[in-house]
């Protein structure tokens, strides 16, 4: 078996968040825990930057957004490239998932959260 490409480099991932402070406070995290980051503060962005950058390996997104919410960029993804790993963040809890959406098995991050354990979730998406 040829060994991974991406085995030499950092893990990329896209973080959308329109708080600033917890899009700022989650990169940071994510980055000082080795993760290439990329930003975006609203949907449109997001899904502009899963188009330019194919390289990106996991998507953590907020569902609640002005505009294109985070279910939209999650489907964005996964019809740009159908292996891309998803995290989902939300703050409402009784909200139920649409279907193409639960049938794909992505998780929930429910917020509030510690941005520590935000890593380690990272990680363990990508290699499931």
């Amino acid at each position: 078996m040829m060994p991974r490409e991406e085995a030499h480099t950092a893990p990329s991932v896209l973080i959308v968040e329109d708080e600033a402070m917890l899009l700022m406070v989650a990169a940071e995290t994510l980055r000082d825990a080795g993760f290439m980051v990329r930003e975006a503060s609203d949907g449109q962005t997001a899904v502009k930057i899963l188009e330019r950058h194919p390289d990106i390996n996991l998507l953590i997104t907020d569902i609640k957004m002005p505009g294109i919410s985070g279910y939209q960029v999650a489907e964005a993804g996964m019809t740009l490239r159908p292996h891309l790993k998803i995290l989902l963040m939300t703050g409402y809890a009784q909200d139920p998932l649409p279907k193409k959406i639960a049938e794909a098995g992505i998780q929930v991050l429910y917020k509030p959260f510690d941005f520590d354990r935000l890593p380690s979730l990272a990680d363990h998406i990508l290699k499931s």
